[in-house]
């Protein structure tokens, strides 16, 4: 009884340590790859930033009338019906 509970230990401390280097061994190959020259320089300008209160222009052209809209719609789902009918007789 004692040399199989010797063993299971064993086995559990083998597999802790198996885990422990192949995380370890993931992260060094990642950090292995770095160095200072691969870094990206920071920029000197510090108005790089987007503007966050400006308002883009307004649109020249007129939105979509509502007759072109209506005609859209009806195109989109008779399209979709369409499909839905494909997809009954698909199964």
């Amino acid at each position: 009884m004692s040399a199989l509970w010797d063993l299971q230990k064993s086995q559990l401390v083998c597999c802790a340590l198996l885990i422990a280097a192949f995380m370890l061994g993931g992260c060094s190959s990642q950090l292995a790859d770095m160095s200072a020259a691969d870094t990206p320089a920071h920029p000197k300008d510090p108005a790089g930033y987007l503007p966050v209160h400006d308002l883009p222009p307004d649109r020249d052209q007129a939105i979509i009338p509502p007759d072109q809209r209506a005609k859209i719609e009806a195109e989109l789902a008779a399209a979709r019906d369409r499909q839905a009918v494909a997809a009954k007789d698909a199964k």
